[in-house]
């Protein structure tokens, strides 16, 4: 497996995505899906990375930049196909790494509140992640749950 940093242009990423931004739907109302689409996470504060596995997408994260000591985890999702295999964890230790490197002293996230995103609570509780406030421009919603980690 390898992990490259991706420019979005791919038909197996935007497959993976549109999957995404289809799954948020079954367990959020619109106003509360704050994942991103294809055009919004090639913006400049935004690094994208995908993991490969000889051709094959396995899954996908990035991190925006919210100011020069805080970043936000986006856009975690790993192929349906390759769930329970290590892929969201391999990202999340490679995407956490790279942000201690760019001298990042906190990154936090936004996730569902609903069961079907128990596992990965678990996963950024295994990473020292803890509950927190809204942060950015994210304002307290019953379907979202933050989530934050000083590094």
């Amino acid at each position: 497996m390898h992990i490259r940093i991706d420019n979005l242009q791919g038909p197996e990423i935007a497959a993976l995505l549109e999957e995404h931004l289809h799954s948020m739907t079954l367990h959020s109302p619109p106003e509360s899906i704050h994942a991103l689409d294809l055009d919004k996470l090639r913006k400049p504060e935004i690094t994208f990375w995908t993991l490969w596995d000889q051709g094959e997408l396995l899954g996908c994260g990035a991190i925006k930049e919210l100011d020069p000591e805080h970043a936000e985890l986006k856009s975690m999702k790993t192929d349906t196909k390759h769930l329970r295999k290590g892929v969201a964890e391999k990202l999340l230790v490679h995407i956490l790494e790279e942000a201690r490197g760019r001298g990042y002293k906190r990154i936090s996230l936004e996730t569902g509140s609903m069961d079907a995103f128990a596992p990965a609570w678990k996963l950024y509780e295994k990473h020292g992640f803890t509950e927190c406030g809204p942060f950015g421009d994210y304002v307290l919603d019953p379907y979202s749950m933050f989530m934050g980690k000083e590094l």
